[in-house]
């Protein structure tokens, strides 16, 4: 009788304390099937997890601690959902912080600070099919256009936090340890830091972020200003992006340089429908493997519920180094539903 007692006490001290705390799961499946090609290579018909968003699903929640402060976690893992496998661990985000007037502090694997504005004027609904990104084939052969998206977005240990609102203005730092110092080298680190502005109809984002690599010597540096404009008729989408000391292959080089941008519209047909389209360029120097890459892209979606969006789109890309000229193409077909 004492042990039922007990634990009827400890069950009801447990739903007391649950009940002032909010636990929510969620999730993205997200699958599109189509065509990708690249030059010199045989053109694949795939079916591949996340064209818009990447499949995921996760665990987040809150607990009030009062005076305004609020206790914070979320883990995050991804999954595909063409093979059914998914990731060891919570590889997409698992942290947790606390915020209130002050702002909001985030300890863990978080994104970082860059990564937070990155894809904010990204035509064609910053997916798969978006004009800076290139093509995978699943030989593994790749294309790429923008280099300013090959940062590292959630570097692990890493410590955010991010300003309150102050008339539209907000901000947010993040630095990530890397943990790996000896007796000869220090370690590295990833520093980064976004300043945003949403008012009305427009909204401005600048972002930058520098990893620094273990002992130190040339760190590359990424940049990253965006802008929207809303006119009712159409988003007008505008972004500028900048790589420095990496070169076009992904290696640390000192006084390589690569400078980007992008124009493009997000045009709402109707309620239900949006239509995206967009041009990207991006130019190297010498010393960043002096090539230029173009890409194009026009999307549409389509919203078939509050959570289940159809989507439709082609991508096209071309990379020209010493008169040589390589395209990736996609077309695609998918579906996306939020849970």
């Amino acid at each position: 009788m004492k042990k039922s007692i007990v634990a009827l006490a400890v069950l009801t001290a447990s739903g007391a304390s649950f009940a002032q705390s909010n636990v929510t799961i969620y999730g993205i499946a997200d699958i599109w099937f189509g065509t990708a090609s690249v030059s010199g290579q045989e053109s694949q018909t795939v079916l591949q997890s996340g064209g818009v968003s990447g499949s995921r699903w996760g665990l987040k929640g809150s607990e009030d601690l009062g005076g305004g402060l609020k206790a914070n976690f979320q883990l995050e893992n991804s999954f595909s959902l063409d093979t059914g496998t998914d990731t060891t661990g919570f590889t997409r985000q698992a942290y947790v912080g606390v915020s209130g007037g002050f702002g909001e502090v985030k300890l863990g694997n978080v994104y970082t600070a860059y990564d937070d504005i990155s894809g904010a004027a990204n035509a064609a609904f910053d997916s798969a099919l978006a004009p800076v990104n290139g093509v995978t084939l699943p030989n593994g052969t790749a294309t790429s256009v923008w280099l300013s998206t090959g940062y590292t977005s959630n570097p692990t240990n890493n410590i955010y936090y991010a300003l309150p609102d102050f008339n539209g203005f907000t901000g947010a730092v993040s630095y990530a340890l890397g943990e790996n110092k000896t007796a000869t080298l220090g370690a590295s680190n990833v520093l980064s830091m976004n300043v945003q502005y949403a008012a009305g109809p427009m909204y401005v984002g600048f972002g930058y972020q520098n990893e620094t690599p273990q002992g130190g010597g040339t760190s590359p540096t990424f940049t990253r200003l965006n802008g929207t404009y809303d006119l009712g008729a159409a988003k007008m989408l505008v972004g500028y992006g900048r790589v420095s000391d990496k070169n076009n292959a992904g290696v640390t080089t000192a006084g390589a340089q690569t400078t980007e941008w992008e124009l493009g519209v997000d045009v709402p047909v109707s309620a239900a429908l949006t239509v995206s389209a967009g041009y990207a360029r991006s130019s190297d120097n010498v010393l960043a493997g002096d090539a230029t890459r173009t890409g194009y892209a026009v999307a549409a979606a389509y919203s078939l519920s509050k959570r289940t969006t159809a989507y439709a789109g082609l991508h096209s890309d071309t990379t020209s180094v010493a008169g040589a000229d390589t395209t990736g193409r996609i077309v695609a077909l998918g579906l996306k539903h939020t849970f």
